[in-house]
């Protein structure tokens, strides 16, 4: 009868479903698309849904603007508030912006934000929102 000499785990891939990583995916797009906008301040967002039209459903294309995560202060500083859902992340305690010196250096903190969210940072705040928010349907 053989026997069990060694024994490894392997880590399994996070689930499509799991409401951390589909929060995690869309938080980055959202950042990737704030990039954009620096990239072109005309960047619009294009959205496919379905609609019906004359009795048939059919996709719809809406085009949506996409508001800037930063505005200068009275100092010429900028400031980039990121907020998840409608409540501001703050990074220090009392401080939910962000300074950066100049608009040259912010695809710099957005691509930082960007890894964080990857590697796993922000995931206590994804799974923190998803424990606040109602199910749907109950009450």
């Amino acid at each position: 009868m053989p026997v069990l000499k060694s024994l490894s785990f392997t880590a399994m891939p996070k689930s499509a479903n799991d409401p951390v990583h589909i929060r995690r995916a869309k938080f980055i797009e959202k950042l990737e698309e704030q990039k954009l906008l620096l990239q072109d301040p005309g960047y619009v967002r294009t959205i496919q849904r379905m609609a019906e039209v004359d009795g048939q459903k059919q996709p719809v294309v809406h085009r949506q603007r996409i508001r800037p995560w930063w505005k200068m202060d009275s100092t010429g500083q900028i400031i980039m508030s990121v907020k998840f859902g409608a409540k501001p992340i703050e990074f220090e305690k009392g401080k939910a912006g962000i300074a950066v010196p100049s608009k040259d250096k912010l695809p710099t903190v957005i691509n930082t934000l960007i890894e964080a969210v990857r590697a796993g940072e922000m995931d206590d705040l994804f799974a923190n929102a998803s424990k606040s928010r109602p199910a749907i349907g109950k009450k």
